[in-house]
């Protein structure tokens, strides 16, 4: 005979497993265990897109996935969305302090974080342009999408102005990585309900895993499947080739040793320092906010503290040397900017391309990044010179 204290504890025990059932069920699923890799992935490959298949597939850009001591290329496809109102958020590289970490993508209401990686058709960094949903029908945005329609009638025509400097980088943070944080917007959409790739997602991977010509060692960031009209369809006579590769690529260049591991994924934006920084040094683990991409969003440097070492002459000069610097500076700043602005409006007047606007946006970008990085320099000798007379 059963007593009442074994019938307690069984009531017990399943309302508490009923109870960690129903949280597991409730609870958004957005910390994942991922593979991280010591060296980044290839530039991303140039492709067009293959024609949507039909009504309802959703556009989901290709990547550099990690597997089997190689990055192999996961092609662009169409994929049929889950359930509708679901868009999807493409998955990205990241640096994580000692490795570069990816982050799986994921189906939901809105479009989360994907490191500002510009996987182009709409997918520009931030958001997604390719279309929206209404009334349970997604209508898709001719102006970056591949659309017959002939077959398919919910479309519109909206020209997407994109701000954000157009390059082939395929990973965020690390030296020469994408300098991208989360918006408010993209880390709430972290914390809203999420569904993992389907299952069609799923075996394309594998399908790509498997092939060895989609290993970078073998295509040199050129795959001969860039993208596919339905995931799976390597061989479709619809199959698109990249037409180039996103830039050189040299993993011996960057590897720096060691096997991937498993890792659980960190919330995005954590601990992606800064291009240039050496991770090997804990202070550059720290993480610092990204250079802006043109010198009229710089922010003046800092006037340190006047320094007070005893020596009432020597800190004097300091300080001079410190506002004569920080002048300079200022100085370095203004004439970029006036620079970039006169480009900018030279643009404007010769009605310039895309591409000819894309070209100038990297190349303000680069400078702006140099200008800063060779001030920093400029701070450190001048501090270092002062620790010496000490």
């Amino acid at each position: 005979m059963i007593s009442i204290r074994r019938i307690s504890s069984l009531l017990f025990s399943s309302l508490f497993l009923a109870v960690l059932m129903l949280t597991a069920l409730s609870t958004p699923s957005s910390a994942q265990i991922s593979i991280s890799v010591r060296f980044g992935p290839p530039p991303l490959p140039v492709y067009v897109q293959p024609l949507c298949p039909a009504e309802g597939y959703i556009w989901v850009p290709g990547y550099w996935a990690y597997g089997d001591d190689d990055y192999y290329w996961v092609p662009g496809t169409w994929v049929l969305a889950p359930e509708p109102g679901l868009l999807w958020t493409p998955g990205w590289w990241g640096w994580g302090g000692e490795a570069f970490i990816f982050h799986e993508g994921y189906w939901g209401p809105r479009v989360g974080f994907y490191g500002g990686i510009v996987y182009g058709f709409g997918y520009f960094g931030h958001g997604y342009e390719g279309g929206r949903w209404e009334d349970g029908r997604f209508f898709y945005n001719r102006s970056v999408n591949n659309v017959n329609i002939t077959n398919i009638h919910n479309v519109y025509n909206t020209t997407v102005i994109n701000n954000t400097t157009v390059n082939r980088v395929s990973y965020n943070g690390g030296e020469g990585g994408i300098n991208e944080r989360p918006r408010p917007e993209e880390e709430a959409a972290e914390r809203e309900r999420h569904i993992p790739p389907v299952a069609a997602q799923n075996e394309h991977v594998q399908a790509a895993r498997g092939n060895p010509e989609l290993r970078a060692s073998a295509n040199h960031g050129r795959p001969p499947v860039a993208a596919t009209p339905r995931p799976g369809a390597f061989k479709d006579h619809d199959v698109v080739p990249a037409k180039e590769a996103g830039g050189p690529y040299n993993p011996s260049a960057n590897r720096a040793g060691g096997e991937p591991r498993a890792n659980t994924v960190p919330r995005p934006g954590n601990s992606v320092p800064r291009p240039g920084n050496n991770p090997s040094r804990p202070e550059n683990n720290v993480p610092r906010p990204p250079v802006p991409a043109h010198a009229k969003d710089l922010q003046p440097h800092e006037r340190l503290a006047p320094p007070n070492t005893g020596n009432a002459k020597q800190d004097q000069k300091y300080q001079q040397q410190q506002e004569k610097l920080y002048q300079k500076q200022q100085q370095d700043h203004q004439k970029l900017q006036q620079k970039q602005e006169q480009e900018h409006q030279q643009l404007e007047r010769k009605n310039a391309d895309e591409a000819r606007r894309q070209q100038v946006e990297q190349r303000h970008q680069q400078q702006t990044q140099q200008l800063e990085q060779r001030h920093e320099q400029q701070q450190q000798r001048l501090q270092e010179k002062q620790r010496v007379r000490r």
